[in-house]
Order: C-alpha cells, then structure tokens, then sequence
C-alpha cells in the first residue's frame, strides 16, 4: 500500500508525515462507520471532495493517539453510540481507553510524594508516575508545599500521559536490591591467606 494518504483520504503529497499504519487506521475507522451507520453515514459523507476533507482533518486530530487505542475506540463506539459519532466523540473514547491504566493528576502527585526509597523499587500503579516525579524531582517534592509542587508535577504527568497515549513505553530502571547477608559465600581459605600475608607485611 502506498505510504501516502489514499486518494479518498486527500492528497499525497500532503501527507507525507502519516505513517502507513495510522492512514489504514483512520481508513478502518470509516470503513468500520460507513458498514454500521449506513444511512447516517451517506448522509453526512454525500460529498467525495468532503469525505476527503474530514479524513485528513480525523487523521490530524486523531494522530496523537497509538493506532490500536483509536481501534478500540472505534470498537467501543459501536457497542455504545446509536448514532454516527463525531470526531469530538472519538478523541473522548479514545482518551479514555487510553487513560483507563493511568491515576487521576492529584491521585499520582500523592503517590509519587509517598512512595518509599529507593523510589525506582517501589511499587508503581503506573510507570508514567514514577517518569513524572523523576523528572519533577523528588526533593523538590517532598521538601515544597502542594500548591507550589502539584502544579509542576501535574505538569510532567500530562507530558508523560502524552506519550502513553501514542503509544509509546516508559520504563522505571530498577536498582539491583544489595544481597542479604549469608547469600555471599565467602571463601575462608582465601581470607586466611590474605591475613596471613598482611600480619607479615606488618610484622605482627
């Protein structure tokens, strides 16, 4: 399949920043509307030249989100929208299959402000919380106020919901846990030789 945007969905020249995999998203998307809302759908999409036009508007609207998030929302849509959806119905479907893993703003705050140390051991309900107090700072969280820390952190957290929402990964690198004592087997012939050898350089 051609890269570009398929004649129905406009002009190829004008899309050469969709990937192949969102422009068959958003062609699914319609294709999935046009079979389930037939008559709503001729009804709205009359004009070719138009359908062109809300295609790529969709498509522009819609890129932010992570293809299978759009797809599950096209599925939610069907099981729960009588009538043929707008494109403010999809991006609020999408926005909720895709924050449905994600705690609420000030419910992540109180987490990251709680969460024990070493804070890359702890447990996370997210990995875009951990991310979002990492890159607010944790002193700087524990040691300011709500009113002044909350607004910094919900801003980092929006920033990493964002990314959760295309799709990609954040990931928390955790700290290897120091041995407990006895699981280090210490070789006492070796230890004995090492004394040995130091009492004689200090000739004791």
């Amino acid at each position: 399949m051609n890269k570009n945007l398929p004649t129905e969905a406009g002009q190829p020249e004008s899309a050469k920043h969709f990937s192949e995999r969102q422009i068959d998203t958003i062609n699914t998307l319609f294709a999935v509307l046009k079979r389930n809302y037939h008559n709503q759908y001729f009804k709205a999409f009359a004009n070719a030249n138009e359908l062109k036009a809300v295609k790529r508007l969709w498509l522009e609207s819609l890129q932010r989100f992570d293809c299978d998030i759009i797809l599950q929302a096209t599925k939610a849509l069907l099981e729960n929208e009588e009538f043929l959806p707008t494109l403010a119905t999809v991006i609020k479907y999408c926005e909720k299959i895709g924050h449905q893993d994600l705690p609420e703003a000030h419910e992540a705050y109180l987490e990251a402000c709680r969460a024990p140390s070493p804070k890359a051991n702890a447990h996370w309900s997210h990995p875009a919380v951990y991310c979002a107090g990492k890159a607010c700072d944790w002193y700087f969280l524990l040691n300011n106020p709500e009113y002044r820390a909350f607004p910094i952190f919900r801003e980092h957290y929006e920033k990493m919901c964002a990314k959760v929402l295309r799709g990609e990964s954040l990931e928390i690198q955790r700290q290897a846990l120091p041995e407990k004592a006895g699981e280090t087997k210490v070789d006492r012939a070796k230890n004995k030789q090492k004394l040995q050898a130091l009492r004689k350089a200090l000739q004791l």
